[in-house]
């Protein structure tokens, strides 16, 4: 899957592209990689996909978010969390709080009920990460993450969720395994081949199946 960008000056614009400009190319590249994951997906009534990246500013966010958005164009109930416990932007991409996330939830502080809020594009709901906690990856690998992930499979047509970068934290390796696929976001110019196949070879030892590469900002 190869997704074409162009710079913009407005941030909101470039972030979530599919809403403010559905009918641009880049928004129907989108579209294309929606309908891939709907091939991979089969026959599977719902699928949890972890996004991530080797490194930093690759665009798996900014990827995942648009993803969620066309999809939820296609009147399916979505979930996008924000799985990057160190350094989260679900929130400043969709312009929402984050003073209750996955943090709350995962230490019983509140439901996922309370914390799950609507982002008001389709039937896009978003649970972002609320606040940074001091042990990110014991959060992630706990039973409550578990029963979570379990709990949203059967309220959601396809639950999406943004990682942390695959090198640089072990937190993406954990949560990995408990979805049903990956997605791995690369950038034309930033990542190096190196780091691809290190991706790779990481999340085939966490027992991940990749499901897709997504390369980001091709020429």
């Amino acid at each position: 899957m190869v997704l074409n960008k162009r710079k913009r000056s407005n941030a909101k614009k470039r972030n979530l592209i599919t809403y403010t400009n559905p009918d641009s190319i880049i928004s129907e590249q989108y579209r294309t990689i929606r309908t891939n994951i709907r091939f991979l997906n089969g026959d599977k009534k719902t699928n949890i996909l972890l996004v991530t990246s080797p490194g930093k500013w690759e665009g798996k966010s900014t990827t995942a978010a648009n993803i969620a958005i066309s999809m939820a164009q296609q009147k399916e109930k979505i979930l996008l969390i924000d799985g990057n416990l160190r350094d989260p932007g679900i929130h400043n991409i969709f312009k929402t709080s984050n003073a209750t996330g996955l943090t709350d939830v995962l230490t019983g502080k509140v439901s996922f009920e309370e914390a799950v809020c609507q982002s008001n594009i389709g039937s896009l709901d978003l649970l972002t990460s609320g606040a940074i906690p001091f042990n990110p990856a014991e959060l992630l690998g706990s039973h409550m993450m578990s029963l979570l992930l379990k709990k949203v499979h059967s309220l959601y047509d396809l639950v999406l969720i943004d990682s942390t970068s695959l090198l640089e934290v072990t937190d993406t390796k954990i949560i990995a395994n408990l979805c049903d696929g990956v997605v791995l976001v690369v950038r034309q110019n930033k990542t190096d081949i190196e780091s691809a196949f290190e991706s790779k070879k990481v999340l085939e030892f966490a027992k991940a199946q990749i499901v897709g590469v997504i390369l980001n900002e091709k020429n």
